[in-house]
Order: structure tokens, then sequence, then C-alpha cells
């Protein structure tokens, strides 16, 4: 199988051996970051660096003026640790090294900007907002996440792209120094506290005949026992139905997945229209559609007839796969994203058997990660597994 390593641009610029060692672990291409949130990273082998703060969420290149003028959302651009075009730069050294270069592009997670524009985040039924999330149903929200994935997914030399959290954000984030774990929410209780209560989401609940007021008591009714203790809120769809009733919930799921559903074939379709020919287009998924986060929740079936596959999270498991597999679409890619940096809780040695059992799963190619992140000793771990294969 096809293996790619995820990279970010500040791993490889002004290290002029980096492209040299992503090429020697085996991969023949790279996950190169174009559109990122706000993160803390080690670069354990950079020749000036140690530690990159990306202070907020931003695009690694410089984004176009004329699209953007006068827009509220817009992208930031980054600072000193992405100066100038980074991807560019980052995205040739690695090319020289003969290494196929995609995009990788965060979209519906952005802390700055609900920071600063608080009205796009989603609100939960207590009214709190959660400012990393923006509210994929408003209609600017959406347009910026369009039009941002055209973008930052097609820049010069990318042969595809690969769009991540192109759906519901909600609860679960990791937060600075984030200290939410005090009980146990379980897949239900997760899926209630992340219900938006937003104006726009208010009238798709209307157009789904909820009372949007009714709702939010009714979820707030449904979660004081979870708090206390005393109900439990996991056992997945079945766990949501009976919390918040059969009617209620499917109502609920069937607003959350429409408007995911048509963001998703939007922003794909843009990416297309701004690509060129053969660019593949490839979601971080889940196949779960009521699930949140990174790893947009998707129906199956309808995801692999919009866009060429999906990367699918696999470490601790390839399960995920299966729901994928089924669908039995030719040539489709179905990428197992597996963890080879030890301390986050990845397994290089025991890669070889994660990528067999995942390809026993249905998967065709491999994603890794994280090349810059990962140690020495993960990396010799990394290139022994895929020499072996």
């Amino acid at each position: 199988m096809k293996a790619s390593a995820f990279v970010y641009p500040w791993d490889v610029n002004g290290d002029p051996e980096a492209s040299a060692r992503v090429a020697d672990l085996g991969v023949s291409q790279v996950t190169l970051a174009s559109a990122y949130h706000s993160t803390r990273a080690l670069t354990p082998r950079h020749p000036r660096h140690r530690v990159v703060t990306a202070e907020h969420s931003a695009v690694l290149y410089p984004p176009d003026a004329a699209r953007w003028e006068g827009r509220v959302p817009r992208p930031y651009q980054a600072g000193d640790w992405a100066p100038g075009d980074a991807w560019r730069e980052a995205a040739d050294a690695l090319a020289r090294a003969g290494l196929e270069v995609s995009t990788w592009v965060l979209l519906a997670h952005n802390s700055r900007l609900g920071a600063e524009h608080p009205h796009t985040s989603v609100v939960n039924a207590y009214g709190d907002r959660y400012p990393w999330a923006p509210c994929i149903a408003q209609p600017a929200t959406r347009a910026y996440l369009t039009d941002l994935a055209a973008e930052a997914a097609v820049r010069p030399g990318a042969r595809g792209t690969e769009l991540e959290s192109l759906g519901w954000y909600g609860l679960a984030h990791l937060h600075a120094h984030d200290k939410t774990g005090g009980v146990a929410l379980g897949d239900a209780g997760q899926y209630l506290m992340s219900l938006c209560f937003c104006p726009d989401c208010r009238s798709g609940y209307g157009g789904r005949g909820l009372d949007a007021d009714e709702l939010a008591a009714a979820v707030r009714t449904a979660l004081e026992p979870v708090w206390r203790g005393t109900v439990p809120s996991d056992g997945g769809w079945a766990g949501v139905e009976k919390l918040l009733g059969e009617a209620t919930a499917n109502a609920t799921r069937a607003w959350r997945d429409e408007t995911a559903r048509t963001l998703q074939e939007t922003a794909v379709a843009a990416v297309r229209a701004a690509a060129p020919p053969d660019f593949e287009v490839l979601l971080h998924a889940d196949p779960v559609s009521y699930h949140c986060g990174a790893n947009a929740g998707v129906d199956p079936a309808h995801i692999l007839s919009v866009a060429d596959g999906v990367v699918v999270p696999c470490t601790g498991g390839a399960a995920l796969l299966s729901p994928f597999a089924e669908q039995d679409r030719t040539g489709a890619v179905l990428a197992a994203n597996l963890t080879v940096v030890s301390g986050m809780g990845g397994s290089p040695d025991t890669l070889a058997a994660d990528a067999s059992h995942a390809a026993e799963r249905g998967a065709t190619e491999l994603r890794l990660y994280h090349a810059g992140l990962a140690s020495d000793a993960d990396l010799r771990g990394v290139r022994s597994a895929l020499a072996g294969r």
C-alpha cells in the first residue's frame, strides 16, 4: 500500500536534511499542512528550534486578497511560525526529494475566529459558546469554509488534498489546559452537548418540526441525571434516543446530517472546480454521521459518491474502515490513519501488523501521523516496518 506521512511546513523549512529524512522512511507521499489550527509542536531534529508555537488558526501561504476582501469570516495568515509562502517552500523541498505532496486542510476548527467573532460559534443548550467550533449551518461560515477549502487545497504542486474537520465540531476538543473530563458523558451526552442553538440552527430545527426553546429545555432535562451520575449516557445512537426521545433525537439528527452533507458536497465541488484534472480529494471521516470532530461524521455511501476517498482513524483498531469498505466502490481510496509517535499513543513497533490488519478491513493506503513529531527511535521503527512490507 502507498504510505504518506503527515508533515508541517516548519518541520522542513530551515532544515536542509528534513526532506531526505522523510523520503528515507519509505513513504512515497507527504500530507503537508496548508491551513492549520493553533498548536504547540516539537521539532526534535530541527537545527534552529525545538518547539514551534502556532498561536492561532492560520493559512500557511499568502491568501488571495481579492477573494477575501471585505469578508467575515476570512482566513488569518500565519505569524513567524510559518512566514511567507511556507507551504510552497516546504513542498518544493519535499518534491526535490522525490516525494508527491498533498495539502492538509483544517476547516471547521478555529479558536481565533470564535474569539473575535463569537456569533460564528456553536452555542449549546445552556448558552455556552464553543469558540473552537464554527457553526457550519451559518451561511457566511459555509461560504468561508467552501472558499477556504478550494484555496488551501489547490496549492502549486499539490497532487491532491485531505480535508479535515469538514463537518460538525462539538464539545469534545482538547482545549488549552482542558478540564472537562470530570463527568463521563459518553456518546449520547457528547451529542447532546454538541447540539447548536445559534439562530440558524434554531431555524433549522423549526424546519424539522421542533421548537428550539422546547428542544433546549429537553436537552437540559435529559442531561441533568447524567451530571448527577445517576443515568449513563453511552449506548450509541440508541442512548441519544433514550435520553431525548426517539422522534426528537431523529429530527435533530436529520437537520445536522443534511447540513453537514450539503457542506461536504459544496466544498468538494469547489475544490474540484479550482483543481487540475486527476486532483485527488479525500476527507478525514468517521462512518457514524452524528459524530463530531476532526474526523467528520459522514454517511459512507454518500461521501464515497462525492469524494475520491476517506482517511480513517485506525490507531487502536481498524474497525471504522469496514463501513466504507462495505460500499465496494471501485477506485475509492480508503486510507488507514495510524499514529506512529509512541509518546502520543502510537506504536511504530507494531506498524507492520497494524497495516496488515487495516488491509484486511479494506484499507488501500496508509497515513502515518506524524513524521515531524516523532522521535528518532519512532522513525527507525517506521523505516523498518515500511522496508519489510
